[in-house]
């Protein structure tokens, strides 16, 4: 019964052995990170009660931390955007940059007394 307290342990706490990380927690994922097959916990058996309730539990609250693959593209969308908005921003300053070079060439070019400082 400990190797299964022990599976569960270390998938709450995101450093499994067996299985991938990440992976949700189950009574099968419990099962598998303990070195036992699927199905192998389950309440017809004495003894796993505590242990299903904590399960169950732990699904809860790793569910409840994790955001959703919708939240997260939301997320990754707004970078994206505020990406894009920070490229043109860069890009109008760019072109502002160009046209005050260009007055200021042409501004030179109309004192005759300016000696260009290459020939």
């Amino acid at each position: 019964m400990k190797h299964y307290w022990d599976a569960l342990i270390r998938l709450r706490n995101g450093c499994p052995v067996r299985v991938p990380k990440g992976t949700a927690i189950c009574k099968d994922t419990v099962a598998l990170e303990a070195g036992r097959k699927r199905g192998s916990i389950k309440k017809s058996r004495n003894g796993f009660g505590d242990l299903i309730a904590a399960i169950e539990s732990a699904a809860q609250s790793q569910s409840a931390a994790s955001p959703s693959a919708k939240d997260l593209l939301r997320t990754e969308r707004e970078k994206k955007e505020s990406y894009k908005e920070l490229y043109h921003m860069a890009l109008n300053r760019e072109l502002m940059l160009l046209e005050r070079l260009a007055q200021l060439e042409k501004e030179i070019q109309r004192f005759k007394n300016v000696v260009p400082i290459r020939g």
